[in-house]
């Protein structure tokens, strides 16, 4: 299964404010669908987010990492919970020298991608 380090953002019920995270985020065989966080996302158009949530609706904006390390949109704020795995690959993407803790967090992410329960869900 192919990865790639995404920025994930929570958008419903939080504007540009929601719970956000850098890590790897895995794509099905046909790209359609990503996973990340035991979570499966679809691309929608017409919303708040970019994605949403397959099992729960609420939408999410996804996409690659800033080389200027500015991942939250201009109105918001709050600290990014970046996967510590992932901190020489962000800092190098990002060139910068060290993490700012002022706007990121070093969390341990686990890898849970749920494809099957996914695959059923959708295939009913």
């Amino acid at each position: 299964m192919k990865t790639e380090i995404r920025y994930i953002e929570l958008k419903t019920g939080f504007s540009d404010n929601g719970p956000a995270w850098i890590g790897k985020v895995a794509f099905s065989a046909s790209g359609r669908t990503l996973y990340f966080l035991n979570k499966a996302f679809q691309r929608v158009r017409g919303c708040a987010g970019n994605y949403i949530d397959v099992e729960t609706g609420e939408e999410y904006w996804i996409s690659g990492l800033k080389r200027t390390g500015s991942n939250r949109h201009w109105a918001g704020n709050g600290k990014i919970q970046l996967d510590r795995t992932l901190e020489n690959e962000y800092l190098r993407i990002t060139n910068q020298t060290k993490i700012d803790q002022g706007k990121i967090s070093l969390v341990d992410i686990p890898e849970e991608y749920p494809v099957e329960r996914i695959k059923e869900k959708l295939n009913r």
